[in-house]
């Protein structure tokens, strides 16, 4: 039986090659960790949104020349994890 990271690594390869992007590597925990943030900072529906977001503009910032794919990813979670941890923070009682 394959571990949870080793599943979850197979179903990137198998989405990634259903969608012609063979070439971009992904880090999983990586994406998770955001959207684990997402989710513990706003509400739990927004951790797929978050990180579509992000690789959203992530592949915009890099199809336009803007940036690597690896810098424009890094850029945009960063972004969304920052957000994120501010929302959480205006939202808290007191804010």
């Amino acid at each position: 039986m394959k571990s949870q990271d080793e599943t979850l690594e197979d179903w990137c390869r198998a989405l990634l090659q259903a969608l012609e992007l063979e070439d971009i590597e992904i880090d999983v925990n990586e994406v998770l960790a955001l959207a684990g943030v997402a989710a513990h900072s706003v509400v739990r529906p927004a951790a797929p949104l978050t990180t579509f977001i992000a690789g959203y503009a992530a592949g915009l910032a890099s199809g336009s020349g803007q940036t690597t794919d690896a810098a424009s990813m890094q850029a945009a979670m960063a972004v969304a994890r920052r957000l994120a941890t501010d929302y959480a923070a205006a939202e808290a009682p007191g804010a």
